[in-house]
């Protein structure tokens, strides 16, 4: 299997290599600074947004390599800054290909929330193979197996990524029971899901079965992949109304993009895959952004922003596989590193991680 993972991996380079010697195209007009004027999203939404990005990070301390979250909400990482947290569960479903981490947290304050966080891969070589799955056809909760009295609105000739979907199935399988009895016994809580990576095309599919379910969910993802074809685009945009003309501060479906990351165009349109609604980019290329770096997008695939980060380069953004390192994890932090404050060269907050286990082994 790794043969193949890294040969896949030399023919995405070697694409990538083989257009540097392409010209490279002028940026389209609409691309001016003065062009996004009316897009800048709210400092309300940026907060949100960034609060979002650190409790996702939290995610990659559950799994394999992990070191793990423990009750009441205690982790390695940025636990420590949602002192409000109520540990739920945290689920791990394996290192295979289809492996999902993750955790569900009740957020008891600020606000009332079921928090469900789905983690992205440590394994460059798993990313590519996993954006290289074959799609298959994708059948509405609920299917023969579940409640007949729900009946959700039909997706016609829709496909989907065949190992995210699995990814969902075994996920669902492990905190499926874990979010009802949640839902039952907060019913006031607003449900919401976040994502990174892989972990956003999870969450992403969660939110269509929860409100097949009839459930109201909330979610935001980070660097999310291309999950179905058209036909399930159209079929996620028409359920959350992600409307060319929405108000992307009160869309509960939200797609953070960032400049230079190849995961959003990944799979390829070659292949039938297409993007869904609810974007939000990133514009600047490094750390930090701020609310004017950030605008929200219109329709499916607004060429002023993720979608046209990818032809008018000399070497096409998708094929940029060293980006998996650094713009697809630089979104408001540097996500995917289970260390105080989610920075290896915070020593400030290994000092305050390290004060605070020497206090509770006095204790």
């Amino acid at each position: 299997m790794r043969f193949f993972q890294r040969l896949f991996a030399v023919l995405c380079l070697s694409l990538a290599v083989s257009g540097l010697d392409q010209p490279q195209a002028p940026l389209p007009l609409a691309l001016t600074a003065n062009s996004h004027a009316n897009r800048t999203i709210s400092a309300t939404l940026f907060a949100e947004l960034e609060e979002l990005s650190r409790i996702v990070d939290i995610t990659y301390c559950v799994g394999v390599t992990g070191l793990g979250i423990s009750k009441p909400f205690k982790c390695a990482s940025r636990c420590n800054e949602f002192p409000g947290f109520e540990l739920v569960k945290a689920w791990n479903t394996g290192p295979l290909l289809s492996d999902s981490c993750g955790f569900i947290a009740l957020s008891h304050r600020p606000e009332p929330r079921i928090i469900i966080a789905f983690r992205g891969t440590y394994s460059l070589t798993n990313t590519i193979v996993d954006l290289s799955t074959i799609p298959q056809e994708y059948l509405p909760y609920p299917g023969d197996d579940d409640s007949p009295n729900v009946k959700p609105p039909r997706c016609d000739n829709c496909a989907v990524h065949s190992g995210f979907y699995k990814s969902w199935i075994n996920t669902r399988n492990q905190i499926l029971n874990d979010v009802i009895l949640a839902t039952e016994m907060y019913p006031n809580y607003k449900l919401t899901l976040v994502g990174h990576s892989l972990g956003g095309a999870v969450a992403a599919l969660a939110a269509l079965d929860f409100k097949n379910r009839g459930w109201d969910p909330y979610v935001t993802t980070f660097g999310e992949p291309r999950v179905g074809n058209h036909e399930l685009v159209r079929y996620i945009d028409k359920r959350f109304n992600l409307t060319s003309g929405m108000n992307v501060t009160e869309s509960k479906l939200r797609r953070v993009t960032h400049m230079g990351d190849p995961v959003p165009l990944l799979p390829v349109e070659e292949w039938g895959y297409r993007m869904h609604g609810g974007e939000i980019f990133i514009q600047k290329p490094d750390l930090p952004p701020s609310v004017a770096d950030i605008r929200h997008c219109s329709g499916d695939e607004d060429d002023e922003c993720i979608a046209g980060d990818d032809p008018r380069a000399w070497v096409p953004a998708r094929f940029k596989l060293w980006q998996l390192f650094w713009a697809h994890r630089d979104y408001f932090w540097r996500l995917g590193l289970c260390v105080p404050g989610g920075d290896p060269w915070d020593w400030k907050g290994w000092h305050a991680a390290g004060a605070e286990i020497r206090e509770e082994d006095e204790l």
